[in-house]
């Protein structure tokens, strides 16, 4: 084969390129579509009201974030994502924790699920104050409402999939010889998988909402805290910059969670 036949063959994608490119668009179009149409609403609807400070259009905002882009991303933004990333470990812990001592005893399971429960019907933004009192303008204050908001869907989500667990798999096993053990690590674990994955997902816009709550009601840096300065200063496209950008960061850490649940739970669409 002459190098030109193999150039022009190399042009030429592949029906696995091919298809790939089909499902990517056929996937992602409808999404595209939905949220070009919510823009150009948005900047209907700001050009209509006239009043940046009010509601800004998305240009504005755009405009304002390359602006503030000193100060957000060397400054604000890693305060909010520590604040994340360590009520996240927390939220996980616990979650988990709690989910396998209510699944390994029901006595548990009657004493802290009414617990679990409760402490979701506590309004966050009455708690957060006093976690300021409490820790001062520290990290810990915002981390602790990341950690109160995040921890439910996980240890629920996770000890409901424990629950799924058909009891005649647990006795077969039993049969064959397994202990509690092997039948936890062999059986409960796999089923349980793409319940916890789904709790992450599911935690992780939560905890920068939590993250972004803490730091609007008491913080010197952050995203949320940029927000609630820009507001005092009326400038509504400095209001919205971090919160696209919180946007962003939760839909990027969302998609990172995704691929490495594809890889971990590959067997899951067999």
């Amino acid at each position: 084969m002459s190098k030109k036949m193999k150039k022009d063959h190399a042009r030429v994608p592949s029906g696995a390129s091919r298809g790939q490119t089909h499902n990517f668009l056929s996937t992602n179009l409808p999404a595209a579509i939905l949220v070009a149409a919510l823009l150009i609403f948005w900047q209907a609807a700001a050009m209509g009201i006239d009043a940046a400070y009010i509601l800004p259009s998305p240009t504005q905002v755009v405009v304002r974030l390359w602006e503030l882009r000193g100060p957000l991303f060397k400054a604000h933004l890693p305060a909010t994502m520590s604040v994340v990333g360590i009520g996240l470990l927390i939220s996980i812990i616990l979650g988990l924790g709690l989910a396998v001592l209510m699944d390994a005893s029901e006595t548990a399971e009657k004493a802290l699920y009414p617990l679990i429960i409760a402490s979701q019907t506590i309004p966050t933004t009455a708690l957060a104050p006093l976690f300021v009192l409490w820790f001062g303008y520290t990290i810990w204050s915002k981390v602790l409402v990341t950690v109160l908001i995040t921890f439910f869907p996980i240890t629920i989500t996770v000890f409901d999939g424990f629950k799924s667990v058909k009891t005649e798999m647990e006795e077969l096993l039993f049969t064959f010889g397994a202990d509690k053990r092997q039948i936890f690590m062999k059986l409960k674990v796999p089923a349980v998988l793409p319940c916890f994955f789904s709790a992450i997902k599911m935690a992780v816009p939560l905890s920068i909402i939590g993250a972004a709550i803490g730091e609007w009601l008491g913080a010197q840096s952050g995203l949320g805290y940029f927000s609630r300065r820009m507001m005092t200063q009326l400038d509504g496209a400095g209001v919205f910059a971090p919160i696209l950008l919180l946007s962003v960061a939760a839909m990027a850490a969302v998609w990172v969670v995704t691929l490495l649940e594809k890889r971990i739970i590959h067997w899951r669409n067999e």
